[in-house]
């Protein structure tokens, strides 16, 4: 697996990542990783690998776009001083394209969305073990769909990024369209994006197996 002993795991996005995790750092006692994939995440890394004592961190914030990273990265990733990065965003950088149509100062477009992502790789890399990024998604099969095919262009662009700096890269789009042939959107998000208990485990287990999780692993 990717992460070794004691080392420290910052998972950084939106709402996806968010779901009321503690403030201001999600870490600690009382549910502080909140409820989304990374309490799912942070769960089985303790509980199958707890020999590794990892440090997990959630620093998703509801509403945020790659504008939004940038800006607060410095205090929310790198005075952190994480070993790993994990990434899940660009949702709301497509998303206020169709909810806002008449306020394109709120978009993030593909250029743009390149460049923001691009510069936090970029900034990050020097300072830690490695960073793994995720596609960001829309729950939607038909890939005909206006808001779908503009998620694929974003999505196109993490696996672009992750193969230029040879990073791991979780397709989440293409994990939901497997799940979908067996059910539909709806039974995991209303909306096709904030999913429920059972797609954030899955998001989860997408992560995990992209980090070389061993689902069998006996702690020694």
């Amino acid at each position: 697996m990717l992460f070794q002993k004691n080392d420290t795991v910052l998972f950084i996005g939106d709402s996806i990542s968010d779901y009321e995790r503690k403030r201001p750092v999600g870490e600690g006692l009382r549910n502080a990783w909140g409820t989304s994939y990374v309490a799912c995440a942070g769960a089985l890394l303790g509980s199958v690998y707890p020999e590794l004592a990892l440090r997990v961190i959630n620093m998703g914030v509801s509403g945020n776009q790659t504008r939004d990273l940038i800006a607060r990265w410095q205090t929310d990733v790198m005075d952190l001083h994480p070993d790993w990065v994990c990434m899940l965003i660009g949702i709301n950088d497509v998303w206020r394209q169709f909810d806002q149509p008449q306020m394109p100062e709120t978009h993030v477009l593909p250029d743009e969305y390149a460049r923001n992502y691009e510069s936090l790789i970029q900034r990050t890399l020097p300072h830690v073990k490695g960073m793994v990024l995720m596609t960001p998604y829309f729950m939607e099969p038909n890939q005909s769909d206006p808001m779908r095919a503009r998620m694929d262009e974003y999505g196109a662009i993490i696996r672009d990024l992750a193969a230029k700096y040879r990073l791991p890269c979780i397709d989440l789009q293409a994990a939901w369209d497997g799940l979908f042939q067996h059910m539909h959107p709806c039974n995991i998000a209303w909306d096709r994006v904030h999913p429920n208990q059972t797609g954030c485990m899955f998001i989860a287990r997408q992560l995990l197996n992209g980090v070389g999780f061993d689902w069998n692993h006996c702690a020694e």
